[in-house]
């Protein structure tokens, strides 16, 4: 990498990060100099790039390794982490999933960013609609930073999503799930939590997964991903919501 790029995105990377990199004469290394002080979006962005070079380094296995594509960071990614550090809405056209015409001129204060299932998602208030709404970047078609700035949420984005599993979000209270699993699934759910409130009680050839969540479509869906080896146990809406979508997909093949 020729020296001028480098120090190009190194002053990109904490302007817009905070993330300060600083050279070591004495073992001609760099080095992240603010390390203890990066928050959750840093650590990502470290661990990507770390990744990265342990890949480069291994260009004679590239065949042998494959990532995961995330389309959505290609474009306006950078630009809405730039309007959220600096407090400034955007602008910009946006065709959602359910229609073919785009939706022109929307502006909104950009709040939060999440990637979700190799989405990124950015989530901000919408004066128009008098509401905070989401936006997934792989259907946003144009989108600039305004002049116009807005204040602080004063909330974090662990904060908004803590009720909910996926990116989508609901105005009902938050419920008591119990999910039970066989012991083979109860492995990949004690490794991989659907949720940080989950609490596991262990019992003979199962395991019962607790929860303190809102009941949300792309809940239902991760659910019945899961097939036979998980049951809901509780609540009773939740239980009726999956069994009409099991009831649903076997009407599709005539059973």
């Amino acid at each position: 990498m020729a020296r001028r790029t480098f120090y190009n995105y190194r002053n990109g990377i904490e302007e817009i990060f905070g993330i300060s990199i600083a050279y070591n004469s004495a073992t001609y290394e760099y080095f992240i100099e603010n390390a203890d002080a990066t928050g959750e979006l840093s650590g990502w962005l470290i661990n990507s790039m770390s990744i990265n070079g342990m890949l480069s380094d291994a260009g004679d296995i590239a065949d042998r390794v494959m990532l995961e594509d995330v389309p959505s960071a290609r474009r306006y990614l950078a630009t809405v982490i730039d309007a959220i550090k600096k407090f400034r809405k955007v602008k910009f056209s946006y065709t959602p999933f359910y229609r073919s015409k785009a939706s022109e001129g929307i502006i909104i204060e950009p709040y939060f960013l999440r990637i979700f299932k190799q989405r990124w998602y950015m989530i901000g208030y919408n004066s128009k609609d008098r509401m905070v709404k989401t936006y997934s970047l792989d259907r946003v078609n144009t989108l600039t930073l305004t002049e116009e700035h807005f204040d602080d949420p004063g909330i974090s984005v662990k904060e908004f999503f803590k009720n909910f599993f996926g990116i989508m979000t609901t105005k009902s209270e938050a419920k008591h799930v119990v999910l039970r699993a066989d012991s083979e699934q109860a492995k990949y759910l004690r490794a991989l939590p659907l949720h940080p409130s989950q609490r596991e009680t262990m019992g003979d050839g199962y395991s019962d997964f607790d929860y303190h969540l809102c009941i949300t479509y792309d809940f239902i869906q991760e659910l019945l991903s899961k097939g036979s080896r998980i049951m809901v146990v509780a609540p009773a809406e939740l239980k009726a919501a999956v069994v009409e979508e099991l009831r649903k997909s076997l009407s599709n093949y005539e059973l």
